[in-house]
């Protein structure tokens, strides 16, 4: 994604991982990491929608975990997902890759109940 002066939104970044929306969420990512280098002051999303809440709170765990930052504290408020949530399509993934993603999943997915790949949006 080329630089841009339109802000990127946790939500939007959200949505976009619960849609499945690979190459768009890689994209987003890396301008919002690029536009928020302080995760603390991410400000919750405006939605009552509890599986964008749950995603946006968890991808910011996620992210701070990775830049040993603190994620924004209203990510604390925010529980778990009643059903399972995969980040992957499930209904063409094999045994082993949903087996992957309930035992590996990054932890602050698999606390809200949202299961993805382990390396889910890793860069290297």
């Amino acid at each position: 994604m080329a630089k841009t002066n339109l802000t990127i939104t946790i939500e939007q970044l959200a949505k976009a991982a619960l849609k499945l929306e690979y190459l768009k969420l890689r994209a987003l990512t890396q301008e919002f990491l690029r536009q928020n280098p302080q995760l603390s002051g991410v400000n919750r999303p405006n939605t009552n929608d509890s599986r964008v809440l749950a995603t946006a709170a968890s991808l910011l765990e996620l992210f701070a975990f990775r830049s040993s930052q603190t994620p924004p504290s209203w990510t604390k408020k925010i529980g778990p997902l009643r059903e399972k949530t995969y980040l992957i399509d499930i209904k063409t993934a094999g045994k082993f890759t949903r087996q992957l993603c309930d035992t590996e999943a990054p932890p602050q997915l698999r606390g809200r109940n949202i299961f993805a790949l382990p390396n889910f949006l890793e860069y290297r």
